[in-house]
């Protein structure tokens, strides 16, 4: 059985949603992004870091591992660390346009594959109540960017160019490509 190196909600029910059974293993690493490590480089690193991390515990197994990390002005934003930093992200979202960039890795003790996925949200303009509000829900607490498209942060997109499903935290149809590579089979029942 593959093992997800993930303790991500949404990661599992897509991985469901595709019908690939597993287990789940999060992988305990160091995510801090090194001194001038652009973005595409950093969350490749940490979907690789993770994925090896957990393999090396279990060397008979697949390990699916990803990141995702939201992209504005070149800066990376992570998960809100309280409420007044969770206001700011949004301000700073607020009728601009971001990248998510999902970096997704398999990796076996015969090979390694990993893809980047790049895709573009932009946001609409969104006033202070608006902003408070959504921070209230508690829903975006645990997410990069600090919102989560697949819930109630839906509303406060106006248009997405490229994978809905990177966007939510697992690009499936480049995640399929890497699992059949390594003869991981999807829609099973």
């Amino acid at each position: 059985m593959m093992i997800l190196a993930s303790q991500s909600p949404r990661r599992r029910e897509l991985l469901d949603q595709i019908g690939v059974p597993h287990r789940i293993q999060p992988a305990d690493i160091d995510e801090t992004p090194e001194p001038g490590e652009r973005p595409s480089d950093y969350v490749v690193r940490m979907a690789l870091t993770k994925a090896r991390t957990v393999l090396a515990m279990n060397p008979d197994d697949v390990v699916l591992a990803s990141d995702t990390s939201v992209i504005i002005n070149d800066a990376i934003l992570g998960k809100p660390q309280d409420r007044a930093h969770h206001t700011l992200m949004l301000q700073q979202l607020s009728g601009h346009t971001q990248q998510v960039l999902t970096a997704v890795a398999v990796v076996s003790a015969e090979r390694e594959s990993c893809e980047l996925v790049v895709t573009d949200v932009t946001f609409r303009q969104l006033d202070d109540e608006l902003i408070d509000r959504y921070v209230a829900t508690g829903e975006g607490d645990d997410k990069a960017g600090g919102y989560g498209i697949q819930g109630r942060g839906a509303v406060l997109v106006e248009k997405i160019s490229g994978s809905y499903t990177n966007v939510v935290g697992l690009p499936l149809a480049e995640t399929a490509s890497l699992l059949e590579q390594h003869g991981i089979a999807y829609w099973q029942s």
